[in-house]
């Protein structure tokens, strides 16, 4: 029963995005030059940009999404992009929203992805549900994270954000709207599905059919916006090699706390929750951010961890300079195999030592709006960690001291 759901949504999906592209065809062709504008929009937007860092220690990357990081040499995978929007009003009360990106992503290339393709319900001004893929809005601004011109840095903090590894959810979601005090009181709730793929070495995590669920409360009063987020994810799929090789072995000795510990590292029906609190201050020329999140998960596999990160520009004409401080930490699980020196137990200990983090990033730049809808930002980020902090990385050698040094630029655009 739960395969064929599968799969009748996997087609649902597809579905619905042909048909928001039909829409749109019938909408230009049939709707005159006046009405066209009000019920269908095809809008894009794009990053151009490079990156490097100080070293060839190691790789950086924007989040666990992407296959490879760069390092001494100049790139564009890190941050360019092209995404495609389309959006169709089909009647007072229903929308229809596609949207497309090409990126830097799990395969180690740019094919395509249908990011968002869902259709909304409003039924009055205060409550509406949305079906279909959404992006995730586990953490305040998340939602918007492929749209650079929409945010003030060349990336959102990768300490903060880099640690999710998706970016939609496959489902539902209702949100509803009350005036309270001064302001505007939100609440929405979702159910649905992921089916990404996050990739682990030359390996992946298959996180096809893994229920999410969570809500988040917001609150916005003048130039205030307040959220709070509780999300939840449980895996369905084992993670790959080397984990599995290992969790193999561990069986085989046939020892109780050794059963344990494969048992321990295992993520199959294991649960990840995600919790965060935000806040956003816009006023005139001043922007201020400040979030803070905690992970925690039932698999030994995964540390919990907590992060945050304060970002403030302030404008000054067509420029913004902005300065900001994110760090993340995690908490290490030990387990015993209760075996007698073995290489299982220098595997295990490898294995639960590559999920750390521990660092802090000071960060400077300035965002330039010196044409319509087109920005240009230039970064520098300056990340301090211990050597054990690894986990944002996909490759690193004995040599890397936690402390690396990241320069950006950055094109953005909307059109």
């Amino acid at each position: 029963m739960t395969f064929h759901w599968h799969r009748a949504q996997r087609c649902g999906f597809r579905a619905l995005a042909v048909a928001c592209l039909l829409f749109s065809h019938a909408a230009m062709a049939d709707s005159d030059a006046a009405m066209a504008p009000k019920r269908f929009e095809l809008s894009g937007f794009g990053t151009l940009g490079v990156a490097r860092t100080d070293t060839n220690d190691t790789q950086f990357i924007r989040d666990q999404t992407q296959q490879g990081g760069i390092d001494k040499s100049f790139s564009s995978k890190l941050d360019s992009l092209i995404g495609l929007q389309a959006y169709f009003r089909a009647s007072d009360s229903l929308e229809l929203v596609t949207q497309a990106i090409s990126r830097y992503g799990p395969q180690g290339d740019y094919r395509p992805e249908i990011s968002w393709a869902f259709a909304k319900y409003n039924f009055n001004p205060n409550l509406s549900v949305r079906a279909g893929r959404m992006g995730t809005e586990f953490y305040l601004l998340a939602d918007s994270r492929h749209v650079g011109y929409s945010y003030l840095t060349v990336r959102p903090s990768v300490d903060f954000f880099g640690l999710l590894a998706f970016h939609y959810v496959d489902g539902l979601d209702l949100t509803g709207i009350v005036p309270l005090g001064e302001g505007l009181l939100k609440g929405k709730v979702f159910a649905g599905y992921s089916h990404e793929l996050a990739p682990i070495g030359s390996e992946f995590l298959n996180m096809h059919g893994n229920p999410m669920a969570g809500g988040y409360v917001d609150y916005q009063q003048g130039h205030w916006q307040w959220r709070a987020t509780m999300a939840q994810m449980t895996f369905k799929h084992e993670l790959p090699a080397p984990v599995s090789t290992l969790r193999d072995g561990l069986y085989l000795t046939g020892v109780p706390s050794a059963v344990a510990a494969a048992d321990a590292i295992g993520i199959k029906d294991k649960t990840s929750r995600f919790y965060s609190v935000g806040g956003v201050y816009d006023r005139g020329p001043l922007q201020v951010q400040a979030m803070l999140s905690e992970l925690r998960h039932e698999s030994a596999t995964y540390q919990n961890s907590k992060a945050g990160y304060l970002l403030a520009g302030y404008r000054m004409g067509q420029v913004t300079p902005f300065v900001g401080y994110s760090w993340t930490k995690s908490k290490e699980k030990t387990l015993s195999t209760g075996l007698p020196p073995n290489p299982l137990n220098d595997y295990l200990a490898a294995s639960l030592a590559r999920v750390h983090t521990d660092q802090h990033t000071y960060t400077l730049g300035a965002r330039w709006d010196f044409h319509r809808d087109m920005a240009l930002k230039a970064q520098v980020d300056m990340i301090r960690g211990t050597p054990q902090s690894i986990f944002l990385y996909p490759s690193n050698t004995p040599n890397f001291d936690g402390k690396l040094n990241v320069f950006s630029l950055a094109l953005d655009f909307v059109f």
